[in-house]
């Protein structure tokens, strides 16, 4: 456990508090708007296509995770039988991602779920968060659980508590920054670069 007081973070790594949250029972639906919004299953997606989208929805808030992996460690998590991807279609065009890891028996990891930003605020992560609570709780488990950081969208945490998780850990997690590591990752000035690539 940190001691209370300030910590200093090297300047070559990213800091974030993380919120794990979970649920133990089906919440009741929340109210949604319809839309041109279509779930589609990813298949065993490529890496690439995998990344595309990923990166497609998480470049502004510095999602690095899958990017620091090899296409073979990719791999074997996305192919996984007990690990689920779907996009969200709009006309055709994935907007959204939605990823379910059931390799824990009686639960679920809602492992990643976003959509792009041009779709922020206009319903469709509601709505996605409804078909995503359907899939999961057909399912025999007991928990579903997700984490969000300080670094994702600032609206992140109060969303999935209104969806129906309750917090129950927080922790500091300190990481090589990508963006250091030759990552187009966006800032915004939230989170600076505090020193440059060797």
């Amino acid at each position: 456990m940190l001691p209370d007081g300030l910590h200093d973070v090297p300047p070559d790594r990213i800091a974030a508090v993380v919120t794990s949250l979970e649920m133990k029972s089906r919440p009741a639906a929340r109210p949604e708007l319809s839309g041109p919004w279509r779930l589609q299953r990813m298949t065993r997606p490529e890496p690439d296509t995998y990344r595309s989208l990923y990166g497609k929805i998480g470049d502004e808030w510095i999602w690095f995770s899958r990017l620091m992996m090899s296409d073979d460690e990719l791999t074997a998590i996305i192919h996984d039988p007990k690990v689920e991807v779907y996009g969200l279609a709009v006309s055709g065009v994935l907007e959204g991602l939605l990823e379910l890891d059931f390799r824990t028996d009686g639960e679920a990891e809602l492992a990643f779920f976003g959509v792009t930003p041009s779709l922020v605020g206009g319903g469709a992560a509601r709505w996605l968060m409804n078909r995503a609570l359907e899939l999961v709780w057909q399912r025999p488990i007991a928990r579903l659980w997700v984490h969000t950081c300080t670094l994702d969208h600032p609206n992140a945490l109060a969303f999935y508590m209104r969806s129906g998780f309750v917090p129950f850990r927080r922790q500091i997690e300190i990481a090589p920054d990508p963006r250091l590591q030759g990552m187009s990752l966006a800032s915004r000035g939230r989170t600076p670069v505090l020193a440059t690539a060797s």
